[in-house]
């Protein structure tokens, strides 16, 4: 009798732990503010302006998630756009270092929303061309840390 009741508890607990695929894999398939993102210059001087939400996410050496509040800086050279980051040392930095790859995510409030629906989410990647890596150091403080954009993105 107790293992016929344990089995429908199993299976329950199976279906919470493991949500199905839209979950992930569909939640995000419009682009509701994109009336509202930012991209280019616009994105560039918003993002150096130093007001705003700031997150830089990564992906932990056990596939979990790592998201961490770093305000960052865009730099552009040669109509291309740069994330900077000046991280101590921490999972953040040493999965940036193992990977080569993040996700950055800018937000603001707008006059018309009491949230923040402003802003952009934008991926990086390593920077392939030492030459650019050496430019951008030119006039950045030591030890930071520079990474191509490679999409941008509405916040949702």
């Amino acid at each position: 009798m107790a293992l016929l009741m344990v089995l429908p508890m199993v299976a329950m607990a199976e279906a919470v732990a493991s949500p199905s695929a839209d979950a992930f894999t569909s939640a995000s398939v419009s682009n509701y503010y994109a009336q509202y993102a930012l991209t280019g210059d616009d994105l560039m001087n918003a993002v150096n302006g130093q007001a705003g939400f700031y997150l830089i996410c990564t992906t932990n050496p056990d596939g979990s998630p790592n998201a961490g509040v770093f305000v960052f800086a865009i730099k552009k050279l040669n109509d291309k756009y740069y994330i900077q980051l000046g991280l101590a040392e921490n999972q953040t930095k040493a999965n940036l270092e193992a990977t080569g790859e993040g996700l950055a995510v800018y937000a603001v409030m707008t006059a018309d929303k009491p949230y923040a629906v402003s802003g952009a989410r934008f991926y990086f990647e390593t920077i392939a061309d030492q030459a650019v890596v050496d430019e951008l150091m030119k006039d950045a403080r030591q030890g930071a840390m520079f990474y191509e954009i490679t999409e941008i993105l509405p916040l949702g």
